[in-house]
């Protein structure tokens, strides 16, 4: 058995907040890069190669990409040999975001009570967590901020099990194409079929994660995520809304098995800004 203390988690969480709203990650910078050398509207290449500079003066002068910085979801995965001591990890992820959203300078985003006084927390937090126990001695932390444009707009929806891939493509492409400019694309589509109510979204979300553009390791799933793409950027909400052949950089599926009498589908949206980092304890 293998023992973390909170104190370290912390230490390194905080340093990782920083890193996440700093750095847009390699594989989704050369994503917008190869998008603005493809962009057919002149307009929305000029919008591509704003959004590349951008990234370039937040990594150079260690400032936020996106003025919205946030809320602090993390994707932990916990190997069944590891203890955590001297606390708990949940206590550790939410002083690492107080402490690293302080440090940086971030937005404070979150409001303890969502429905009446919407008072903000000033820390950022609590984060949502996401906790998967896996084999080994490695703790490994993902964090991946998202701002409320992209996220307002996700969509739900209970299918029936009789429709098939034309029915859920319909889905998804009225979702980007209804959310126009306010996701600020490009955005990356994530998209989560099976499971239930509530795991559709986590797929959904975790798909996020995945290496821009990467493909599907099933070629079946791989050639609709591809069929998808196609027709989002066929839709002409381009770069920002403001029109052109780039609306998405890309649409990664994630499935899970779910019950016969049901098709839970969801969309995740994430704007141009997908930042995420990682670390491995």
């Amino acid at each position: 058995m293998r023992s973390i203390s909170v104190d370290t988690i912390q230490k390194q969480v905080a340093s990782l907040c920083l890193t996440a709203a700093f750095d847009l990650p390699q594989d989704v910078h050369q994503a917008i890069a190869c998008a603005a050398e493809k962009e057919a509207s002149p307009l929305g290449r000029s919008m591509l190669n704003q959004l590349l500079e951008n990234a370039g003066i937040a990594a150079k002068e260690r400032v936020p990409i996106c003025q919205d910085t946030g809320v602090a979801v993390f994707f932990v995965e916990l190997g069944q040999e590891v203890a955590i001591t001297g606390g708990t990890l949940q206590e550790a992820l939410t002083k690492a975001v107080a402490q690293g959203w302080k440090e940086g300078y971030l937005r404070a985003s979150v409001v303890e009570d969502p429905l009446f006084t919407r008072k903000n927390t000033g820390i950022n937090g609590p984060p949502v967590v996401h906790l998967e126990l896996v084999p080994g001695d490695r703790l490994t932390i993902t964090l991946a901020p998202k701002g409320g444009g992209s996220e307002n707009m996700s969509a739900l929806a209970m299918l029936k099990p009789t429709m098939g891939p034309d029915a859920i493509a319909d889905f998804i492409v009225d979702t980007v194409v209804k959310a126009g400019g306010n996701p600020c694309p490009p955005v990356i589509v994530g998209v989560g079929i099976g499971g239930n109510f509530e795991m559709a979204p986590y797929l959904a979300k975790k798909a996020l994660l995945r290496h821009v553009g990467e493909p599907h390791p099933d070629s079946r799933y791989a050639a609709f995520e591809h069929q998808v793409l196609d027709r989002i950027n066929a839709s002409g909400v381009g770069p920002q809304g403001l029109g052109g052949t780039t609306t998405a950089m890309a649409v990664h599926v994630e499935t899970y098995p779910c019950h016969m009498a049901s098709m839970p589908v969801a969309v995740n949206l994430n704007c141009h800004a997908a930042r995420h980092a990682t670390i491995e304890l």
